[in-house]
């Protein structure tokens, strides 16, 4: 997730993802990161099998230098727009 700048990222995990984003994009926790510093933005996302990959893909993505994971979200969505709307039927 991201800000309207996109100069804060967040990086998390969960199981459901279309309910988690859109509790990001309420405030629904209104103390948490992502509200604090309106990252509402959906810029990038992974799928994997197993709750124990993703969890640990996610530790490795949070300890990446901010260049590093810049350049993963060049990859899949380089103009940086919100993929929400992809993750609206899953």
């Amino acid at each position: 997730m991201a800000n309207k700048s996109s100069s804060v990222l967040y990086v998390g995990v969960t199981s459901q993802l279309y309910n988690r984003v859109r509790q990001h994009k309420e405030s629904f926790y209104t103390e948490s990161f992502t509200s604090k510093y309106k990252c509402f933005k959906l810029v990038y996302y992974e799928f994997h099998d197993h709750i124990g990959e993703a969890i640990e893909r996610e530790k490795n993505i949070k300890n990446w230098k901010r260049e590093w994971k810049n350049e993963l979200i060049d990859l899949k969505n380089p103009s940086w727009n919100d993929l929400s709307n992809e993750i609206e039927d899953m």
